[in-house]
């Protein structure tokens, strides 16, 4: 799968936030509300990008977009994290681990989710 650009995934994001699926008119609103000053074809074009990447489909309704995520957040997170860990660990978790340890970036609430994860099977809820 493709990579997307920032701007890209703020546009993803929102639509995410709404279910996977929000109309343009939406995106624009949301935008506006964080002080986003992007113009129109700006937005379409962003958008256009994404359905051409197919993180999107477009699915008329009356004679407006609706713009649907073909990719949920999780898939797109899970996708960015193994990326990730190939280019810059070469795939070893360890690794990654070991670099988040030293750095003090684990916190102890950290790894009490960790643990509580792991004694559930690794079918822990996501806390965010």
């Amino acid at each position: 799968m493709q990579q997307i650009s920032e701007s890209e995934l703020v546009l993803m994001n929102i639509i995410w936030k709404n279910g996977g699926a929000t109309l343009y008119s939406q995106i624009m609103e949301e935008l506006e509300q964080d002080n986003n000053e992007w113009k129109k074809n700006t937005v379409l074009t962003l958008l256009s990008r994404l359905v051409e990447k197919k993180f999107l489909k477009t699915k008329k309704i009356d004679r407006r977009n609706e713009y649907v995520a073909v990719v949920t957040k999780q898939e797109y997170q899970t996708m960015q994290t193994q990326s990730f860990l190939d280019r810059i660990y070469e795939g070893n978790v360890r690794h990654l681990v070991s670099a988040l340890v030293q750095q003090e970036l684990l916190s102890e609430e950290d790894w009490k989710e960790i643990e509580a994860f792991w004694e559930q099977g690794g079918n822990g809820k996501e806390t965010d």
